[in-house]
């Protein structure tokens, strides 16, 4: 099973690709960022991201996609309509290319690979860290996100199918 973990960003959305192995252990494939023209557009800000994220679709077939839901305080709005585009896109792609998207809370990832859902970033960093045995912690947090989203959909997945009891999007 070939994961897609995705940290939606409309200046830096970050990508990871991890195995699952029969054996439930996870590799680390690929990981990156797609970084946004700053000065375009939304529209082709949005769509750079698409693109990018398609092409990275298309090479590698992942069986499944993993998101963290929005989550966005009520004194940043905008914020959360912004991140609803990058979402729409990203999902657009992974609807277009029959890939299966899977929501996670922020709590559930940091849960999931620390056992706290209120864990920092720097610990959520340290456990991605230890389980791909990266010789330093992974940057940019971007990168670091997708990493945990695609980690705690390996952990929740079966290895017979992408779902594992959650529900997809």
């Amino acid at each position: 099973m070939l994961i897609l973990g995705v940290d939606p960003g409309l200046n830096t959305t970050g990508y990871a690709l991890v195995r699952k192995t029969p054996g439930g252990a996870l590799k680390l494939v690929e990981g990156g960022v797609i970084r946004g023209k700053s000065k375009e557009t939304l529209p082709l800000r949005i769509l750079e991201i698409y693109q990018n994220l398609e092409e990275i679709v298309q090479t590698h077939a992942p069986s499944a996609m993993a998101l963290e839901e929005i989550y966005s305080h009520y004194e940043r709005p905008k914020t959360a309509i912004l991140m609803g585009h990058v979402r729409g896109a990203i999902c657009l792609c992974a609807a277009k290319n029959d890939v299966p998207v899977f929501n996670y809370s922020a709590t559930t990832v940091k849960k999931t690979l620390t056992g706290s859902g209120r864990a920092s970033k720097n610990q959520v960093q340290r456990a991605i860290q230890i389980e791909f045995r990266l010789p330093e912690l992974p940057s940019p947090p971007d990168l670091a996100d997708a990493l945990a989203i695609a980690i705690c959909h390996g952990y929740h997945a079966r290895n017979d199918d992408t779902c594992g009891g959650v529900l997809p999007f």
